[in-house]
């Protein structure tokens, strides 16, 4: 008979393991837990130093618009079956996670297909939201999925900030690279994959529209709640992204801290919603979200086969060679990473690491197993 998975309660019930009874090696598990706690970023204590720097833009499009945090210092823990085999930093502390919120607009819009809200990925937005965004007769081509996928060439300016300023930016290697804010003619929606800010908000005030309620609510009582997160977590939009939906102001989130705002989170907290993505959504005898959507999210966009819906994926083994293929990622600039490795049944969150640590530290944890 196959052992019954295990979900923690509260943070005060978490079960916390020996490495060796979870099948590591201890003194492996441990070295590498140092060195990655070692591998401190190089980002300014007061982020939005480093993150203006990191994206270089120029006035007035630089400004700073959403709440921001000063980070804490190295962090994250490692899960084996749901229980804590590894633990360093603080966990409890709430920082800016950047665009590893990203992943999170992602299963708010898994809630709106599960509920019948959002019933297919591939119509066009504008069949459901028509507030301008999606005019004929570029935007009019857009599905949910281009939006999912950073595919959709989205063209416009949203809360002031044109998406132009991310035109270039990480665009998928068979693609042109140019300098971040290049201009470039736009692609048919759904041929070119391009990491832009501006258009994650798109998609995100598209689902606040069809929801008709602030998607942290829709986060907290269908995810954050039910899988018994602390509720410390916050998410923010900016000073200038309020809409008035059936007559209450609500705030738009952000999908990133690019411009300040987005996913304030603890380690801790991401580490179960993490767990949840490797139980595909169940949660104790609870289905929180679907196992087809989930599939959905994790199918490999033909643009850019390392992007899923808004979640990094390690197919080609391209994004993190230390991890396995079936491995996924949530990612956030500073870094921020959520790892699900579903092959070992683990979880690991590291916190404000450098960048190219990132594989390395996959490598090790999994070489630490016995």
């Amino acid at each position: 008979m196959q052992e019954r998975a295990y979900f923690p309660g509260p943070d005060i019930e978490w079960e916390q393991i020996l490495p060796e009874s979870a099948g590591f090696d201890d003194r492996r598990l441990r070295s590498a837990v140092d060195e990655i706690r070692e591998a401190e970023t190089l980002w300014d204590k007061d982020v939005k130093i480093s993150a203006m720097a990191q994206m270089a833009e120029p006035a007035p499009y630089n400004e700073i618009i959403g709440p921001t945090r000063e980070r804490g210092g190295p962090n994250g823990l490692i899960l084996r079956g749901g229980r804590i085999v590894a633990e360093w930093g603080d966990t409890s502390r709430v920082d800016m996670t950047f665009s590893a919120s990203k992943s999170y607009l992602a299963l708010c819009a898994g809630l709106a297909f599960d509920g019948g809200l959002l019933p297919d990925f591939s119509r066009p937005v504008r069949e459901q939201v028509d507030d301008g965004n999606f005019d004929p007769p570029h935007n009019s081509r857009i599905t949910w999925e281009h939006l999912l996928q950073q595919t959709s060439e989205w063209e416009g300016t949203l809360w002031g900030k044109p998406e132009f300023i991310d035109r270039g930016r990480d665009v998928y290697k068979s693609g042109p690279q140019t300098q971040k804010g290049t201009q470039r003619e736009l692609r048919e929606p759904g041929t070119f994959y391009e990491y832009n800010d501006v258009r994650v908000n798109v998609a995100s005030l598209a689902l606040l529209r069809i929801w008709r309620r602030p998607l942290p609510d829709v986060l907290r009582e269908c995810i954050m709640d039910p899988i018994g997160a602390s509720g410390t977590w916050e998410w923010h939009g900016y000073r200038n992204s309020q809409v008035v939906i059936d007559g209450t102001t609500m705030s738009s989130v952000s999908g990133g801290g690019h411009w300040g705002g987005g996913l304030f989170i603890s380690s801790r907290d991401h580490a179960r919603v993490g767990y949840l993505m490797l139980r595909k959504g169940l949660w104790k005898d609870r289905r929180l979200l679907s196992e087809r959507f989930i599939e959905l999210a994790l199918t490999p966009s033909k643009p850019n086969p390392d992007y899923g819906y808004m979640i990094w994926l390690n197919c080609s083994r391209s994004l993190v060679p230390g991890a396995s293929a079936g491995s996924f990622f949530f990612r956030g600039a500073g870094s921020n990473v959520v790892w699900v490795e579903p092959e070992k049944d683990l979880v690991a969150v590291f916190r404000w690491i450098r960048k190219d640590y990132i594989n390395e530290a996959c490598r090790s944890i999994l070489a630490a197993i016995r």
